[in-house]
């Protein structure tokens, strides 16, 4: 694995705070998406206290981020997928994996993943991780569980979509009873909901209350004195539920079926490198005019001639530093080395993370959170043979002292299946503008026939007594080129869910997908 600097032309912050990139090259080689079908991910949430700032006092300074990377990596084995590569910032480290991502803050941990994966068989690992290297406060197990200490998380949340193919999935994932059933095991006092239509698009939640149990009742491990757990309840539960501000816990999440398909091919490999070549010939070729403007006729300094710009791809190479597009290719001298012949980088014909760069900024993706308004952001890309796509960008906050977000996009565009997710826990009084805005915007990359729509947001108790509440959702209606088929409001533990499912005015539709088996 290599470390490599953020480029100069993505993240031109110069302080010490931008966010780094790690490689794992033994991971993308022979990546291939050919039979990842199944595109909805499952997605857990593991908080272990209520914000960064209130982590237990026996509890490593950094939390969870002090987990190395190769314990984590040992978890993921168990879900079977792998780490591709690594954002690493000062408030979250961002994985970008085989299928899909994880995110690392101090106080919690998200995991998403997609195909076939056997995500709910890490948690047990992720528990006993907390315990054993992150220092949370912790418990004697369920052995049954195949796990002899666990820390007892603040709070758990686990998700997923209804699948396209739940009769291909694995584990405890072959039905939501099942996986309610593995949750259950764990946790006392959980609750399991699903919403939307049993015969058409529906989303399943399982949560739990604040200050979560273990089951079966555990006895307390004390190898050294823990102060917080010596706290009265009373004053326990104010500790562990305190937060640097709550207001702005929300998620929103689009989760995008039927794509449409021409749309679609700018995730498919073959376009992508097209599209790379039109833009690095078209750059050289800029750079030779703009060095003729200042300098006068290149003949003059080259007695081998220049090429024209048709012809670029036999021709000499030239420097300018304003090619942008390459940052992630290993060929980072291709303009610059004077006598030599401009060659196309390997890397812009292969999958990986140069062409998930090619990808992020030609699809409008990285237009979603501006560099103009987030300098310090950070897109780590990565397109897959012969087609998909999955992106992790970290977020830190443009005002001094503000939190880091993230959103993360994963795209499978093959027409029988085709899907597409987009989550991101940036606040809306972040970005300046309305919720519906970003999903206008996001649906306008993917253009998808119908797609749901789950916002996920800590109460407010100011906005529930002013009557506030439905208004939020009332800001989701009105998507251009859509109609609003389902709206469903969920007042939950500490958390109000909006859940909204659309579809598109010109879409014909399809058989609907009835209920899963077995719940």
């Amino acid at each position: 694995m290599v470390n490599t600097e953020i480029p100069h032309t993505l993240s031109p912050s110069p302080f010490s705070g931008t966010p780094l990139l790690t490689i794992n090259r033994e991971a993308t080689v022979d990546l291939d998406s050919t039979n990842s079908f199944e595109g909805p991910e499952k997605l857990l949430e593991v908080w272990f206290s209520a914000s960064p700032q209130s982590l237990p006092q026996a509890s490593a300074p950094s939390g969870l981020k002090t987990v190395p990377s190769e314990i984590w990596k040992d978890m993921l084995d168990l879900v079977n997928c792998k780490v591709l590569s690594i954002v690493e910032s000062e408030d979250v480290d961002a994985y970008l994996l085989s299928e899909s991502s994880m995110f690392v803050f101090p106080h919690k941990l998200i995991l998403k993943t997609c195909g076939t994966t056997t995500l709910l068989s890490g948690l047990p690992k992720i528990l006993e991780i907390a315990a054993l290297v992150a220092k949370f406060p912790h418990v004697v197990a369920d052995a049954t569980q195949g796990q002899a200490t666990a820390a007892a998380p603040y709070r758990v949340f686990y998700s997923r979509k209804n699948f396209l193919f739940p009769d291909r999935q694995r584990g405890p994932h072959r039905s939501w009873r099942n996986e309610v059933n593995s949750l259950d095991r764990l946790f006392v006092g959980g609750s399991a909901y699903m919403i939307g239509k049993m015969n058409g698009e529906h989303w399943y939640l399982y949560l739990t209350e604040p200050n979560t149990m273990l089951t079966p009742p555990a006895t307390p491990v004390r190898e050294q004195p823990i102060t917080v757990l010596d706290l009265p309840e009373s004053d326990l539960n104010a500790k562990r539920c305190s937060t640097y501000d709550e207001g702005q816990d929300e998620t929103l999440e689009l989760l995008m079926t039927d794509l449409e398909p021409e749309n679609a091919k700018q995730f498919y490999l073959d376009h992508a490198s097209a599209v790379a070549e039109g833009k690095y010939y078209q750059q050289a070729h800029n750079a030779r005019m703009d060095a003729q403007e200042h300098l006068g006729s290149i003949h003059d300094l080259d007695e081998g001639g220049v090429h024209e710009p048709n012809q670029l791809s036999n021709g000499r190479k030239f420097c300018y530093d304003g090619v942008d597009v390459f940052s992630n290719t290993s060929n980072e001298d291709s303009l610059c080395a004077s006598g030599d012949e401009l060659s196309f980088p390997q890397e812009l014909t292969t999958e990986g993370h140069a062409l998930g760069t090619v990808v992020s900024e030609s699809s409008g993706l990285s237009a979603v959170y501006p560099s103009s308004r987030y300098p310090d952001a950070r897109i780590d890309a990565y397109l897959f043979t012969p087609c998909g796509f999955s992106a992790n960008g970290v977020i830190p906050s443009p005002a001094t002292g503000g939190s880091t977000h993230y959103f993360t996009v994963h795209v499978t565009p093959e027409p029988h299946c085709s899907y597409a997710s987009f989550e991101t826990n940036v606040p809306a009084s972040q970005t300046g503008r309305e919720t519906a805005d970003v999903i206008q915007q996001v649906v306008g990359i993917f253009k998808p026939g119908r797609f749901s729509v789950t916002l996920f947001e800590t109460k407010d108790t100011a906005d529930e007594d002013a009557g506030l509440a439905k208004k939020k959702g009332s800001k989701l209606e009105a998507i251009k080129g859509y109609r609003r088929v389902d709206r469903i409001v969920h007042d939950l533990e500490g958390y109000e869910l909006v859940f909204k499912y659309y579809e598109r005015y010109d879409w014909e539709g399809g058989a609907p997908r009835l209920g899963e088996v077995g719940f």
